[in-house]
């Protein structure tokens, strides 16, 4: 039972040191200027830029194959930031992706939610909680404005409203730090 143990042990060690060894050996390295860029946008995934999410449109950018003003939830704000960060004068927002909007947050009706589950399907962030047959509910400090859960809903039980700034909440364009206030639905 001892060398069983002792066996055990030093396998592990071995194993673990041509792990550590692998890591270093084949680390793949990252793009520091695409994580730069990646910070700084909404992190909305809305797809409103023509790519499939940030990440892809921050790498498009840092590689040159897309410019800094395709971002309507960024707005003006995004574009500034991107501007200074790559040294690069800023252009207004192409029209062509959208226009800037204030920031909103999805709003499910409960009473006239059926309980589909495509919003929830089409929400890229995973900010709307619910089961089949059984009304949904937003997460607000998931939730991204990115409007995506719309247009799958068959009895349009979601609504958008403004979210509301103040200087506690306003931590533009930090994604880690979501603190919204809603405004009056009425």
């Amino acid at each position: 039972m001892f060398t069983a143990i002792i066996a055990i042990t030093v396998m592990a060690l071995i194993f673990g040191l041509l792990l550590g060894f692998a890591s270093i050996r084949f680390k793949v390295e990252g793009d520091p200027i695409a994580d730069q860029i990646d910070k700084i946008l909404p992190q909305t995934q809305c797809g409103q830029c023509s790519f499939a999410g940030c990440r892809p449109y921050a790498e498009a950018i840092a590689a040159g194959e897309a410019d800094i003003n395709r971002c309507p939830p960024g707005g003006e704000a995004t574009i500034q930031a991107l501007a200074e960060l790559l040294e690069v004068e800023p252009k207004p927002l192409d029209e062509a992706c959208g226009v800037e909007k204030p920031k909103t947050l999805a709003v499910i009706d409960e009473d006239r939610c059926i309980g589909c589950t495509l919003c929830i399907q089409a929400c890229p962030v995973d900010a709307i909680l619910g089961s089949a047959k059984h009304m949904h509910t937003v997460i607000a400090s998931e939730c991204t404005g990115c409007e995506l859960c719309l247009p799958p809903c068959p009895v349009d039980c979601i609504d958008m409203v403004e979210t509301k700034q103040n200087p506690n909440t306003w931590r533009w364009p930090d994604p880690d730090h979501v603190d919204i206030q809603l405004g009056d639905r009425s």
